[in-house]
């Protein structure tokens, strides 16, 4: 059996919750990150997966940055982004089975 958080603890922990909630929340970052689940792309790539100009994409994609909800890779003079390793990245994986897999009404 699983052991409780604290009142401290999980007062915390919602608040971090809902902070990674409220910049997921952006329609253009959802996007973005239901493809980086898929694989890593660089912004060239987003831009034309799912349609938004670049400097909106650049503005989200900062956002999501400084979020530490995705991360760089550099390849000469292309930046690929892929999503982190964390946390924020599971629930990420676990919107995109839910709502982002062909068949799922």
């Amino acid at each position: 059996m699983k052991a409780g958080l604290s009142s401290i603890e999980l007062s915390l922990r919602a608040g971090e919750v809902a902070d990674l909630l409220k910049t997921l929340s952006h329609p253009a970052r959802l996007m973005i990150v239901c493809c980086l689940v898929e694989s890593e792309y660089s912004v060239g790539e987003l831009e034309e997966k799912i349609g938004v100009g670049q400097p909106h994409l650049s503005q989200h994609l900062t956002v999501l940055r400084s979020s530490r909800i995705v991360e760089t890779r550099r390849d000469g003079k292309q930046i690929f982004y892929r999503l982190t390793e964390d946390k924020a990245a599971q629930l990420v994986a676990a919107l995109y089975d839910i709502f982002c897999v062909e068949g799922v009404e």
